[in-house]
């Protein structure tokens, strides 16, 4: 067993300005089997629930021995660009990013902002990545890339 750390930085999007530390656990039977993907930093998001666990189709019932561990990084980061709330871990998230998007938006702001929000019936707290004036800044900026640092 093989264990890639990636660490996924958006500077687009939702979850501009935060720092998302993400573990690839290769199994012995890759590329036959598909890698284990777990988040490790808290995150408000349709596809990665509060636990870390993440959704990506390729990982599932769409894995093919063709794919690659680069394949697995941009599906993630995809993830950030395109959540996908058809097929969700976080239901909460999904559900308020179809029928109330701007209210989702200001969730994910909130969340990196380090605010506790509301899921579900409990209240979750968040790993501040912003301050305000960070994310102000993030928002104005439009480099439409990620940093991404394999460890």
């Amino acid at each position: 067993l093989m264990k890639i750390s990636v660490l996924v930085k958006p500077e687009d999007g939702l979850w501009n300005g935060g720092k998302y530390n993400f573990t690839i656990s290769v199994p012995e039977m890759y590329p036959h089997k598909a890698p284990v993907v777990h988040c490790h930093t808290k995150i408000y998001h349709p596809n990665i629930d509060l636990e870390g666990h993440v959704c990506l189709n390729i990982l599932r019932a769409d894995w093919k021995p063709v794919l690659d561990i680069n394949a697995v990084i941009y599906g993630l980061i995809y993830l950030f660009y395109e959540p996908n709330a058809n097929d969700p871990l976080n239901k909460e998230a999904a559900a308020q990013l179809r029928n109330k998007p701007q209210e989702f938006k200001n969730s994910v702001r909130q969340s990196l902002l380090g605010k506790t929000i509301r899921v579900g019936g409990t209240y979750e707290s968040f790993p501040r990545m912003l301050n305000r004036w960070e994310y102000r800044q993030t928002t104005l900026d439009d480099p439409h890339s990620f940093h991404i640092v394999v460890i």
